[in-house]
């Protein structure tokens, strides 16, 4: 079937909508999400550090949000620079839409939350918060019913039918949060590990969009791959934020400075052969010498080639660390080094819709040194670590209390009475699994302390 690129603004349920001058109808895609509960909600979800620590720190919202400036970035820096891009360009409102919207499934707590709703959903189809993503903007969000003109306004019909299309967007913008095109199954065993991917309840969502989209050449590397250009671009701004300004917030917080960062790994063989390990994953044949010179050009401060345990290096070490301004010109160097670092192959027929986004060698691997760099020392410390074990208890037992025999008399007026109408166990831990993972990090605090101490009052609504 030929493409036919009208086919990306058409939405599951059509709307008469004008093209206002100026906004196109990814425009009002990225309209609707910047509005949305969903999105607002980010505020209140971790990125590193809690946020009740410092109003400085990342949350998921402040994250996002450099996630679409930086995808935007290089996007138009693209359409500047690859002529196959002049005459057909990325829509910069589509990627930047991808950067904002590429962590809304993500539950409180992080991670752990994520994993504690994935650990109560294994026989119910999983929880991944890429995943929820897609489920938020398609199905979640309060929008846009299938059939509301019989005045019930419930998200599930009378019948049980599931009528809800969440904020109703153009297939394209779907298209650009879809990150692995693989489904989660339905069952899995107690043990199995997190996997990414889209859920069953989805299953015929995810088959609309390829009819609309369009599907990848069929021919050399992209022979299976379904990851649109922008979602691309948005996988890799994601990494770029996630490598440097995590790392940035780690200083703030003390954690670290660069050339601690720089002696614990030289200084660790086994905290190198593990950092090897997981950069290995994306750059398959890295060797130790490559991970040495990027961690030396990375985190070497000393410009003059003196030895770096001067006196000098380790007083600019700490300024870095400390100091507001040289820490920003330090990570701003690194995100604009990133940047543009990042290119792209053109499919052979030159379609751009699924063009392979490419990263430089040597920028691929200090990104990925760095991210995993700042997990294995920041996220995996002592510290860090009891506030997730203390998420993963929090949302597990919220999601096992609402699914008990009377739970579900614990929800939200709205979300009580599509529960009832729900008819399969399936749909109705789903929808629990949805409001859990809804949560900020202080409602579900506060939620829980309503079941297990003494809570807030009986007189503030759930």
């Amino acid at each position: 079937m030929l493409y036919d690129k009208a086919r990306d603004f058409l939405r599951a349920k059509p709307e008469n909508e004008e093209n206002d001058v100026g906004r196109s109808a990814f425009r009002r895609d990225y309209g609707r999400l910047l509005h949305s509960p969903s999105f607002r909600r980010l505020q209140g979800k971790t990125q590193l550090f809690p946020g009740h620590e410092s109003d400085f720190f990342r949350n998921r919202l402040t994250h996002s949000l450099e996630v679409g400036q930086i995808a935007k970035g290089i996007a138009l820096r693209i359409n500047a620079t690859e002529p196959a891009f002049r005459d057909d360009p990325i829509d910069v409102d589509l990627v930047e839409f991808a950067g904002l919207a590429h962590d809304l499934g993500h539950p409180p707590f992080g991670h752990n939350g994520e994993r504690a709703l994935d650990d109560c959903m294994k026989k119910n189809g999983g929880f991944e918060g890429n995943a929820q993503t897609l489920r938020i903007l398609s199905r979640v969000e309060k929008k846009e019913l299938r059939s509301p003109d019989d005045g019930d306004v419930c998200g599930i019909s009378a019948d049980g039918t599931d009528r809800r299309l969440g904020l109703n967007l153009t297939y394209r913008s779907l298209a650009s949060v879809l990150k692995y095109d693989k489904q989660i199954p339905l069952r899995r065993h107690k043990n199995a590990p997190l996997m990414k991917g889209y859920y069953a309840s989805e299953d015929l969502l995810v088959k609309s969009i390829k009819e609309h989209v369009g599907t990848p050449s069929t021919t050399g590397v992209f022979k299976t791959v379904f990851k649109t250009i922008e979602c691309q671009i948005m996988d890799i701004a994601d990494d770029i934020a996630y490598s440097t300004y995590d790392l940035e917030d780690a200083m703030k917080g003390g954690f670290s400075h660069p050339l601690q960062l720089r002696a614990m790994v030289l200084g660790r063989p086994s905290l190198a052969a593990k950092l090897l390990e997981k950069v290995k994953r994306e750059v398959a044949d890295i060797t130790e010498p490559d991970l040495f010179s990027a961690i030396d050009d990375l985190l070497n401060l000393d410009d003059s080639g003196a030895a770096t345990n001067s006196l000098g290096s380790y007083e600019t070490s700490k300024l870095v660390a400390s100091d507001g301004m040289t820490r920003c010109q330090f990570f701003s160097e690194l995100v604009d080094q990133f940047m543009r670092g990042v290119g792209v192959d053109l499919l052979p027929d030159k379609d751009v819709r699924f063009s392979r986004i490419t990263v430089v060698r040597d920028i691929r691997i200090k990104i990925e040194t760095l991210k995993h760099l700042n997990f294995l020392l920041t996220i995996m410390s002592p510290r860090l670590k009891v506030v997730e074990y203390r998420g993963y208890d929090v949302v597990k037992t919220i999601f096992e209390t609402l699914d008990s025999e009377e739970g579900h008399l614990l929800l939200p007026d709205d979300l009580r009475l599509m529960h009832e109408r729900l008819t399969d166990t399936d749909s109705k831990r789903r929808l629990i699994c949805d409001f859990v993972a809804g949560m900020t990090d202080r409602y579900a605090v506060e939620f829980y302390s309503r079941l297990r101490e003494s809570g807030a009052t009986i007189f503030k609504p759930l």
